[in-house]
């Protein structure tokens, strides 16, 4: 290519950096030095972050935990975790429905796990599923850290969501979800939303949250759930924790019952 070529093309270049500066620096902190400190220290980012926490954190304050988690996610690896904005909505809802039995898919860093064990009212109960064993594991440490334990609230299972749905009510004891937070690969929400369905799990007026259906995006379950004629649909609009300028939202989904 000349220079003349290039010298021309390069407008566009310093537009496009210019538009998209908030996806290259996510692209950077959440894949590129992400991979790289991986490979540096051996250990996974929800590791990390734990390491962190034991070393910041007050044990037995789930507050502060948290805090330290969006101050560690902030100031030193980016964790793509729910954040504050998206875990006050997630707390008021778990608050306002008291509900008897939540279930997460998808556990990550064990920010949201924390926020229901929080939540929860006296009595009630929390099954996550989480597919891989090293995540699974730090979430057991940080509920554990944080003053909880698998007598109160928190039951963790080893196994795909699409494993563990048809199996929920005859193995895990599990006849209704009261409340499902779908925080694990979008791709999979709408398959996990319907097999909710096909084994009859949701009770009229259940309530499915499910994060980051803007940003990567879950437009397939979003057309499902507006069109089906089964949910009432709410969408909270916000911004993903650290980068408010990349937009995302979380589906509030109002089971209206088979019909």
């Amino acid at each position: 290519m000349s220079p003349a070529i290039a010298l021309a093309f390069l407008p566009l270049v310093v537009t496009l950096l210019v538009r998209y500066r908030h996806y290259f620096r996510l692209l950077v902190r959440m894949v590129l030095l992400r991979s790289l400190r991986d490979c540096l220290s051996g250990l996974r980012i929800e590791e990390r972050a734990f390491s962190y926490v034991l070393t910041h954190a007050l044990p037995g304050d789930p507050s502060h935990i948290l805090t330290t988690l969006d101050h560690w996610s902030s100031h030193c690896e980016y964790l793509g975790h729910m954040g504050p904005v998206k875990g006050q909505i997630l707390m008021r809802l778990v608050e306002e429905k008291a509900p008897a039995c939540v279930l997460e898919l998808g556990t990550h860093c064990g920010y949201s796990t924390l926020l229901i064990a929080c939540a929860l009212p006296p009595g009630g109960r929390l099954l996550t599923v989480e597919w891989d064993p090293r995540t699974a594991a730090v979430v057991e440490k940080l509920i554990r850290l944080a003053g909880f334990d698998e007598q109160q609230s928190h039951h963790p299972h080893l196994h795909s969501s699409e494993e563990v749905i048809p199996r929920l009510r005859t193995q895990y004891q599990l006849s209704r979800a009261d409340l499902v937070l779908l925080a694990h690969r979008p791709r999979c929400y709408l398959r996990d939303l319907q097999l909710l369905e096909a084994h009859a799990l949701l009770p009229a007026g259940a309530i499915v949250l499910a994060d980051h259906v803007l940003f990567p995006g879950a437009p397939r379950f979003l057309q499902y759930a507006k069109n089906c004629g089964r949910y009432r649909c709410r969408l909270h609009h916000t911004g993903l924790p650290d980068f408010p300028a990349i937009k995302d939202g979380i589906a509030q989904l109002t089971y209206a019952g088979p019909g």
